[in-house]
């Protein structure tokens, strides 16, 4: 096997997907701290006298207490180089997830023990299952009380059509949840919490007989927990195949903020998680292990430090290695560019990249001419398969309260928008000049708003539009004008001089395009309804 070959081979690239809430974040921060990369955990919801999330680096993050921004964390463990992406949770940035997850070889679900299969849980499930990745289960919150885990698992079974395999079981839960039954060894991990959750649990290694267990268990759970580990063997057995198909999931149960069940989580995903795949492109596939470096950007953000307002390309590396200074191809400009600062990533941290290969995430700052979706390759010019983009729900007029400052307005729109996180139109007409931005969730609204305030000194209000869709418009000119602009339709245009009309719902639409023939009103290239 060469020295390319076996890299690759040890890369686990992944993104965890929840719904808000089910501990997403702090099962990120649990896994870092069990993988060396830190040494005491943070509280998502940062008190005074905790540390932050390390995975929350934004300002708004921070103060909220939920994950807005995608987050890559690179760290090793067990001779695996492990590239996490936590998500945000919260649907409105759903979007920002959906392109992650085109980064990732896997996904990792956390579900809420007391609340199971959650709406969005399913929703960012479906893309995994579009994308053809592997899902594992990580049933969070067995400190709290909980539903029967049996029910958990006829619940994914029957709401995402997967077969779920336990690979541990609990021991008790709520205020006596003490550990897990690991099937693989057929032993019982018993943990003792530390202050404040911060730092690893203790850990006994024991089998069912350990009085311990009899004594912290009522005589209901104790029978409980004995009958069901008997049961487990008449469940599916793992089935390897059957994960990486997409058919089975591997389903651990445990508490990430009290660390109990999470390294057992860990050893098993490197072990089990697929190594990187291969990826579609304009010349076929492109296999991890092909001799030229390429790869594409899913992500861009700005400002990660406010001093240097720098901006960083995220870009997953497909195939072969990367070197640092080497000059690639940007199909999309014709250009060939040096890459002589490349970053690995942890949160907001970073350090300068001398090599690094499929299956990698790295940074590439400075560079304005990326945008998502962009190649970039070392070899022959081709360009991998376009990020669908959701189409927007919302859309509101932005005002400027300080004309002093529309140089600083106009630069933050236009970062803002190279990351994907609105689409700025404008009012074809020039009835009015503030800019129009459509979203996918209201909460981004505010989102654009914080940033522009915290990192480009803007303040904005906000007016809110009735429009609920856009489409292209094509046709003749004189044809278009005959359309009731004005009077329910929004005629716009956006940054690269498309005519952009925004309706107020579907059924408007539909009636338009049925009485206007001679134009024709189309999706927006690349996206995709939600």
């Amino acid at each position: 096997m060469s020295e390319i070959t076996q890299e690759i081979s040890n890369r686990r690239t992944f993104a965890i997907i929840s719904h808000p809430d089910a501990g997403k974040t702090t099962l990120t921060e649990k896994l870092l701290l069990y993988g060396n990369a830190i040494h005491e955990a943070g509280n998502v919801r940062a008190r005074r006298n905790q540390k932050n999330s390390t995975s929350d680096w934004m300002k708004m993050e921070r103060e909220r207490g939920i994950s807005i921004s995608s987050t890559v964390l690179q760290f090793p463990y067990k001779g695996f180089t492990v590239n996490l992406l936590d998500t945000p949770g919260h649907q409105d940035f759903s979007e920002d997830t959906y392109r992650t997850l085109m980064a990732a070889d896997a996904a990792v679900m956390v579900l809420d023990a007391a609340k199971g299969v959650e709406p969005q849980t399913r929703k960012l499930f479906d893309v995994c299952a579009k994308r053809g990745i592997p899902v594992f289960t990580f049933i969070n919150k067995l400190d709290r009380p909980s539903r029967d885990p049996l029910g958990l698992l006829d619940e994914i079974e029957e709401v995402l059509g997967m077969q779920p395999v336990p690979m541990n079981w609990p021991v008790g839960d709520g205020a006596s949840f003490m550990g897990v039954y690991d099937r693989a060894s057929e032993q019982v991990h018993l943990f003792d919490r530390t202050a404040r959750n911060q730092t690893i649990s203790p850990e006994y290694i024991t089998d069912m007989d350990d009085e311990r267990i009899e004594a912290s268990l009522s005589a209901y759970q104790l029978d409980d927990f004995q009958t069901n580990v008997m049961l487990l063997d008449e469940l599916a057995a793992f089935d390897y195949e059957a994960v990486l198909a997409g058919k089975q999931t591997p389903v651990y149960f445990g508490s990430a903020l009290t660390n109990f069940g999470v390294q057992l989580f860990l050893d098993d995903f490197v072990e089990y998680a697929p190594e990187p795949a291969s990826y579609n492109s304009t010349v076929g596939k492109i296999d991890p292990d092909d001799d030229p470096f390429s790869g594409f950007i899913f992500k861009i953000q700005a400002n990660m430090d406010p001093r240097h307002r720098d901006s960083v390309a995220f870009l997953r590396i497909c195939s072969g290695r990367f070197e640092r200074n080497m000059t690639v191809k940007h199909p999309r400009t014709g250009r060939t560019i040096k890459l002589s600062r490349p970053y690995a990533f942890f949160a907001e941290e970073r350090s300068v990249v001398e090599e690094a290969y499929a299956g990698d995430i790295i940074g590439l700052p400075g560079n304005r001419l990326f945008t998502i979706g962009d190649t970039l390759s070392a070899g022959k010019t081709f360009k991998f398969d376009p990020i669908p983009r959701f189409a927007p729900e919302h859309f509101a007029r932005l005002i400027n309260l300080d004309i002093s400052k529309q140089k600083n307005f106009q630069k933050g729109l236009e970062q803002l928008e190279t990351e994907g996180a609105m689409q700025v139109l404008y009012d074809a007409d020039a009835f009015r000049r503030d800019p129009i931005l459509a979203v996918v969730g209201v909460l981004q609204f505010e989102v654009v708003q914080a940033r522009l305030e915290d990192e480009y000194n803007v303040k904005t209000k906000l007016e809110m539009l009735p429009h609920s869709l856009s489409r292209w418009v094509l046709g003749e000119p004189d044809e278009i004008d005959k359309l009731p602009w004005r009077y329910g339709i929004l005629r716009t245009k956006d940054n690269q001089g498309n005519l952009v009309a925004l309706f107020n719902s579907a059924h408007e639409l539909s009636y338009y395009d049925g009485k206007y023939d001679n134009v024709e009103f189309v999706t927006v290239q690349n996206q995709i309804e939600i």
